[in-house]
């Protein structure tokens, strides 16, 4: 038994190789780091200010946030989390962000309730924006 576990193991090792393998795979970023300013701000960067939609917004699930442009230009982070009971907001539509759980909605502008049952906001995140990618700051 413990044989086979090592045997898992060791595959699961080969493929953390592999991922080194994709490591030296960046070597050849190595050469669009000569321009590393953009590529290191893309690299930061989970989201492109293109993606995001003047009046809506994005979201992102792995980082946990909903980023929105409520007015050209105007970038706005929030968790993704529903003050209500802790769902995942699922959309941005109609200038709010919302939860499919109990209908909660929160404004785009600043993560204020629009439509309960949370009785919360939203809790601003801070971002940064690079050019065109937007990273938590």
């Amino acid at each position: 038994m413990a044989a086979v576990l090592t045997a898992c193991t060791g595959y699961g090792d080969t493929s953390a190789s592999s991922g080194n393998d994709g490591a030296a795979a960046p070597a050849t970023s190595d050469a669009p780091k000569a321009d590393s300013g953009a590529g290191d701000a893309a690299a930061e960067g989970f989201a492109k200010t293109g993606d995001i939609p003047e009046g809506g917004g994005k979201i992102f699930k792995s980082e946990k946030v909903v980023v929105t442009q409520p007015k050209a230009g105007e970038f706005k982070c929030f968790t993704s989390v529903c003050t209500h009971q802790g769902c995942d907001v699922e959309a941005v539509e109609g200038g709010t962000i919302n939860c499919p759980c109990h209908g909660s909605k929160f404004n785009i502008a600043d993560g204020s309730v629009a439509n309960g049952p949370a009785s919360k906001p939203l809790a601003e995140k801070p971002i940064k924006v690079d050019g065109e990618s937007i990273s938590l700051a």
